[in-house]
């Protein structure tokens, strides 16, 4: 059965951070709050991690568009292609923030995402999300997890949250009420900005 673990986003605590950070590094899945919707997420680095979590969304890992959730832009050019001034501009003002960016990613790619020619990157505005990954030291792969009931789609209460997925992960942080409204999904890897699905982010910035 997972951990049930409060931390508070005013003031995460590093001692229950470094508690759900050395569950990632064990090859652990987790799910944590975000600046949107509770995210489920595994270590960059651990294979084993990631096809867990495909077999728990029923879909082949290779078909998987996922993020990588990054603390700030200091990552980026360990899985994104040089990009140029006026997208890292649009990356600048946005982020840390309610945003997914699709970018195209280069060649140090984890073995899992080596097909793949774009990446999706979160920086989310929520300090236990940024902490996690600081301790972690690298990137969290996450994704949504979604409610059966078409009124909620995002599970938004940590406990029923637990209830749901309890027997499926290792660990769930209760970091109060999530939102139900998903990231803003911006492709930056064509020439123009172009806008997949427009969730909480506003897109009049762009």
């Amino acid at each position: 059965m997972a951990q049930f673990i409060k931390i508070y986003e005013e003031n995460p605590n590093p001692k229950e951070i470094k508690r759900v950070v050395d569950v990632l590094r064990k090859g652990g899945l987790v799910i944590y709050p975000t600046d949107t919707v509770y995210g489920l997420g595994c270590d960059i680095t651990h294979n084993r991690a990631l096809e867990k979590i495909a077999r728990i969304k029923g879909i082949k890992l290779a078909k998987a568009n996922w993020s990588f959730v990054c603390a700030d832009l200091s990552n980026l050019s360990d899985y994104v292609r040089q990009i140029d001034t006026a997208t890292f501009k649009i990356l600048k003002r946005a982020l840390p923030g309610p945003y997914t960016f699709i970018l195209p990613g280069n060649n140090n790619l984890p073995k899992a995402f080596k097909r793949k020619k774009t990446v999706g990157i979160r920086v989310p505005d929520n300090a236990i999300a940024k902490a996690l990954v600081e301790e972690l030291g690298n990137p969290i792969v996450s994704t949504s997890i979604y409610d059966e009931d078409e009124l909620l789609e995002y599970t938004t209460d940590p406990e029923l949250i637990f209830e749901k997925w309890q027997n499926l992960i290792d660990v769930v942080i209760d970091g109060g009420y999530g939102d139900n409204i998903a990231s803003t999904v911006i492709d930056l890897s064509e020439d123009e900005p172009l806008v997949i699905r427009e969730g909480k982010g506003a897109i009049d910035v762009f």
